[in-house]
């Protein structure tokens, strides 16, 4: 059962990075692409009928991790403390920077707004690719599976980390630019004109920084925490992951210069599949690894709550889930198609 709900933890999480990470991407993009009120406003009613709902796979996910995996929560939180409140606020200023900007006709508030928006979405990207780096390069877990991380140390990996050292900021800037290339392309499938130009010009961009940036992540991961590369070696299906990857990110190059909005964004989608994926697979059976001593990892084992409540918990997970899909599925539905200039500055 641990292995199971390692999976469903996994599955969610990456639902939350392909659902909301368009809108990240979208935010972070907006102050770039999108110039004139008219422009800015289209850039926001892509993502405005979303964007809430998608935040809910991050509450879902937490929620799924503090009732599977209730150790790994508690370490987590105390050790990650200040870049967790630092989260949270940055959620506050993007919902407040996208809802706020719609309902005051003022063009000083409006632009401190995109303000936020643009900002807050961007240091979020940021602010999760380090995190995800700090997972991966591992933490100086204690004895008692607690820890405590500084914001930066010497900004070298070993055994004296902090929260940002030059690995967690190189996966802090390529979340951002993955980020980004996806907020383009999707902001190129709902839009037309210029923004929609602009969109895709942006995307081409940025997709040779994206090639390099996962063509380094790779060794340099490897280098950093070796272990990554057991899983791979053990189960020689898992290579079909790096194969995914470079399948999606060729995939995405070719669509997008064809014009095939759609087919480039699923593209998009696909490559945070994979990468999210391969993180899932080198960690296993690891939810947080320790920088100093393998013995202290937090795994699924020692994280996991009792077999029965797994059990018990996994059926009323499936029908929450099933609730939830049924829903996504409907407002996706409902808001299908490229956004249309009518209907003013609402959604």
């Amino acid at each position: 059962m641990e292995s199971v709900w390692f999976v469903l933890v996994a599955g969610m999480i990456i639902a939350y990075v392909v659902l909301d990470g368009f809108d990240l991407g979208a935010g972070a993009l907006h102050l770039l692409i999108a110039r004139s009120e008219e422009e800015r406003v289209t850039v926001i009613r892509t993502i405005g009928s979303v964007w809430d709902g998608n935040e809910v796979w991050l509450i879902a996910g937490g929620g799924t991790l503090y009732f599977a995996f209730p150790l790994l929560y508690a370490s987590s939180f105390s050790g990650f403390y200040l870049p967790l409140n630092i989260v949270l606020w940055l959620l506050v200023l993007r919902g407040i920077g996208i809802e706020f900007r719609m309902q005051i006709e003022n063009h000083v508030w409006r632009s401190l707004f995109d303000g936020f928006f643009a900002i807050s979405s961007t240091l979020l990207a940021i602010f999760f690719g380090a995190a995800l780096g700090n997972v991966v390069r591992g933490v100086p877990l204690g004895a008692d599976h607690f820890f405590f991380e500084p914001l930066w140390t010497n900004f070298r990996t070993g055994a004296d980390t902090g929260i940002l050292d030059w690995y967690t900021c190189g996966a802090a800037v390529l979340a951002l630019v993955a980020l980004v290339v996806h907020g383009a392309l999707y902001v190129a499938l709902k839009t037309a004109g210029t923004v929609q130009e602009k969109s895709r010009k942006l995307a081409r961009r940025l997709q040779p920084v994206l090639v390099v940036l996962t063509a380094l992540g790779v060794p340099i991961t490897a280098g950093v925490r070796p272990r990554t590369m057991h899983n791979f070696g053990q189960y020689p299906l898992a290579y079909v992951i790096p194969l995914a990857v470079a399948v999606s990110l060729a995939a995405m190059w070719i669509f997008e210069r064809q014009a095939r909005e759609r087919a480039a964004f699923l593209s998009s989608c696909a490559y945070i599949v994979a990468m999210l994926a391969g993180v899932a697979v080198a960690l296993y059976p690891s939810l947080l690894p320790s920088s100093a001593d393998p013995a202290r990892d937090i795994t699924i084992y020692n994280a996991a709550t009792g077999e029965y409540a797994l059990r018990v918990g996994l059926i009323w997970w499936a029908l929450g889930m099933a609730l939830a899909v049924g829903y996504f599925v409907f407002v996706y539905r409902m808001f299908r198609g490229k956004v249309r200039p009518e209907g003013g500055h609402g959604y």
